[in-house]
């Protein structure tokens, strides 16, 4: 290469300068946002053997593959590798750069205002003179931080597709449940034949004890959700999270409801989330039609509950609430499903109001059973929704018994809603009282 970093020059005065560039671009690529490491510099050290410096494209290329790891990342290292390894105007060492005021190019990147502020109008003049490279970092960060805080409701389709990258990039992890099968290990059972065979040398003597532990697998995953009219803002984007989620945890089950249920496990397996959608809009009938919820969780309680939620299942109901079916027969099949399934999560769009209270039948009928309520309005939800699961404890909480209560000729409806305890969202994002919905 021409470049004075990776020069060979003999008699440059720095010893060991290409290393020491190196460890400079990689800081740059850091001050980026992207994700290298020195392990990734040290790759890059070692390819240098088998793609000679002298020749740029050739380093280009393995730098390329070593350094980047995400195709987001691929436009900024361009940017930053054509700023950084540029050509000098004349042949000088890094020493004579630096002496000359280039030195800017060996800290960290400045970060430049976004357009049209005032600092971007009325900056030093010296900084045009500088001599060193400004990379705006605004436009990386802006329109990330921007999607991150609206609603799902108000995106416009580009914005659902750079939705779709961010989601990419969340960890899904529903925990480990402890099986039967046994398994190498450091348990408190003895693996005997495992024992027998490394004492023959010793003379049968038990020495060395072989020891057996319980198997642990992932957890399935269970999504309910609800596509009625009332979500039909929220729909494609939620469609957009469960193909998302689909292929980041190994057992996914799918259904889509409103006035019925509808599997659509097997449409999750296309790679493009768009065919996707297209073919569940054909599969589900009731599409943007009323909403039965309770009936909806009965089918999936007779018909599906023993094939799916065996593993110790956690169970997430995506629905906004309005239900136009019988409030019993929702905390009835909301109560058996709950004793079913290792947790059971309602994720409900319109938690993300700071005015929003549950104060609709359906809801009231089904908060005493579910174990936690979360919002899931905007992409800073899906995140908070990621790292609680990840964060869940592996000890099942047992779920509340229906029992259907029977009014009496004092309980009126007013005197029943007086009696429900407040609910405030904002004080916490994850309610669990048992006694919310019901009559005391």
């Amino acid at each position: 290469m021409t470049s004075p970093s990776l020069s060979t020059n003999a008699n440059d005065e720095e010893p060991g300068h290409i290393l020491h560039s190196l460890m400079l671009f990689a800081e740059v690529l850091r001050g980026l946002g992207l994700d290298v490491g020195s392990g990734n510099v040290l790759d890059l050290v070692r390819a240098t053997e088998y793609a000679p410096l002298g020749r740029k494209q050739d380093f280009y290329q393995a730098a390329r593959c070593l350094l980047v790891n995400r195709k987001q990342g691929l436009p900024l290292f361009d940017e930053a590798f054509q700023v950084f390894w540029r050509k000098p105007s004349s042949g000088m060492s890094t020493r004579q750069i630096r002496s000359m005021g280039e030195g800017t190019r060996y800290r960290k990147p400045q970060v430049a205002p976004p357009p049209g502020t005032e600092s971007g109008a009325e900056g030093d003049p010296r900084d045009d003179n500088d001599g060193g490279d400004r990379v705006d970092l605004t436009r990386t960060y802006s329109a990330g931080e921007v999607l991150r805080d609206k609603d799902f409701s108000e995106f416009t389709p580009t914005e659902i597709i750079q939705s779709r990258r961010m989601m990419a990039q969340l960890t899904w992890n529903v925990g480990l449940r402890r099986t039967r099968r046994l398994v190498p290990g450091q348990g408190r059972m003895l693996d005997l034949r495992k024992t027998l065979r490394r004492n023959l040398k010793y003379g049968g003597e038990p020495i060395e004890l072989a020891q057996l532990t319980r198997k642990d697998k992932l957890r399935p995953l269970v999504l309910i959700c609800d596509v009625s009219g009332s979500m039909e803002r929220y729909t494609r984007m939620l469609l957009h999270f469960i193909h998302t989620i689909s292929g980041e945890v190994e057992q996914v089950e799918a259904f889509l409801f409103a006035t019925r249920l509808t599997r659509i496990t097997r449409y999750l397996n296309y790679r493009g989330v768009d065919q996707t959608v297209s073919e569940v809009a054909k599969a589900v009938p009731d599409w943007a039609g009323g909403t039965r919820i309770g009936q909806a969780l009965k089918s999936f309680n007779f018909q599906w509950l023993r094939r799916v939620l065996s593993g110790g299942a956690v169970v997430i109901i995506i629905s906004d609430g309005w239900d136009r079916g019988e409030p019993e027969l929702l905390a009835k099949e909301a109560s058996r499903l709950q004793r079913s399934c290792h947790r059971l999560i309602w994720l409900n769009p319109l938690l993300g109001s700071p005015s929003y209270q549950p104060l609709t039948r359906g809801m009231q009928a089904a908060m005493p059973y579910v174990d936690d309520f979360l919002p899931v309005h905007n992409l800073n939800s899906l995140e908070a929704l990621a790292r609680h699961l990840n964060s869940l404890s592996p000890k099942r909480r047992l779920g509340l018994k229906h029992r259907q209560v029977v009014p009496t000729e004092q309980d009126t409806p007013e005197t029943v809603s007086r009696q429900l305890p407040p609910l405030d969202p904002g004080i916490a994002p994850t309610f669990r009282h048992p006694l919310w919905g019901r009559g005391r």
